[in-house]
């Protein structure tokens, strides 16, 4: 079972509907890679090298979970719904899901 098809599977989309948000997402300007991951940091996608991958899926699982402790904890009625991180560099958004996470990093300077 391919990645999309796992992906798919599991949130009722279908194969088409996943390639066509990551091509969506792709054709934005300054975007250098996309991640799907389990909300575990398990890969299940990326456009990333697997070096680059293993890291970023590695430290952005464990802070999205952190992140969204700190909201449960803050207030019991809320979720995290979206986390982004800017530097002077890059920016990286998170978007989790109860079983996923879509990481998509970007260089909001980039000309193309």
């Amino acid at each position: 079972m391919s990645a999309a098809t796992a992906s798919a599977g599991r949130t009722g989309s279908s194969i088409p509907e996943v390639e066509e948000t990551l091509a969506r997402i792709r054709s934005h300007r300054g975007v250098e890679g996309i991640i799907i991951m389990s909300s575990e940091g398990a890969i299940i996608q990326s456009t990333l090298s697997e070096e680059q991958t293993t890291a970023h899926a590695a430290l952005l699982s464990q802070l999205a979970a952190k992140a969204a402790n700190l909201v449960e904890t803050l207030d019991a009625g809320d979720e995290l719904t979206f986390l982004r991180i800017k530097s002077k560099n890059r920016e990286i958004m998170v978007s989790p899901d109860k079983e996923y996470l879509l990481v998509v990093i970007q260089n909001p300077h980039a000309t193309e």
